[in-house]
């Protein structure tokens, strides 16, 4: 999504059983359907994953539903708008110390899954982040 240009990444971080994203849909696209493509193709891929690596945790995803066998993410994403540059930097100290509280590192940067290496020390590994600058 964000090699197509669709959206911008601003902050990311991906926990055991969660993930959050802080992202500005391109222009003409709405956020449901940035939500939407987003689930689906990530929920395709962890699930072909899990097929391929014969992972025992598949079976919990099984679902009894007309239009799919497996639900990986919940239907309802929560999505809140950052406004101000104030709600913004909350928010992204929110998610940066969300691998600390759950006692996976000491300092949020050395969290690998995470776009606080990025902001802490300009280490983007992944290649896909923009500096948010407050403007």
């Amino acid at each position: 999504m964000v090699a197509e240009r669709r959206v911008t990444l601003y902050a990311f971080v991906i926990m055991s059983n969660h993930i959050h994203l802080i992202w500005q849909p391109a222009f003409g696209l709405t956020l449901p359907e940035i939500q939407l493509s987003f689930m689906k193709y990530t929920a395709q891929q962890l699930k072909r994953s899990m097929e391929i690596n014969g992972h025992r945790m598949m079976d919990s995803f099984l679902v009894n539903k007309e239009d799919r066998t497996y639900q990986i993410w919940k239907r309802r994403p929560l999505s809140i708008e950052l406004r101000t540059a104030a709600v913004f930097d909350q928010k992204l100290v929110y998610i940066h110390y969300n691998p600390v509280k759950a006692g996976l590192c000491i300092n949020p940067e050395d969290y690998y899954y995470s776009s606080a290496g990025f902001y802490f020390n300009g280490k983007d590994s992944f290649g896909i982040l923009t500096h948010y600058s407050g403007n």
